[in-house]
């Protein structure tokens, strides 16, 4: 199995085989979800003061923030992933 890393803003590299759930900050469950995960010892602030825009979920359930969009760590995730068409062309 390959480890994929994502850049995550500021030369900050999570690893893309732990994510699951990249969200914005905006709504309260998300909110509470940080508060939890602050209060736990499991928050991983990657923003460097900046603005909140992504908030990253893993499966060891630490909560990572990030200053990037959550629609340019997807990508940043996707860019990571090569589709390789074995397919016979037409």
């Amino acid at each position: 199995m390959d480890i994929k890393l994502v850049n995550i803003g500021f030369g900050n590299i999570v690893s893309g085989n732990r994510i699951v759930a990249i969200v914005s900050p905006e709504s309260a469950p998300i909110k509470r979800i940080i508060s939890n995960a602050r209060d736990q010892g499991v928050l991983i602030d990657a923003t460097y003061g900046r603005r909140t825009r992504a908030v990253i979920i893993t499966d060891s359930d630490h909560v990572i923030l990030s200053a990037v969009q959550p629609e340019t760590v997807a990508n940043r995730l996707g860019a990571r992933e090569v589709e390789v068409d074995d397919s016979p062309g037409e």
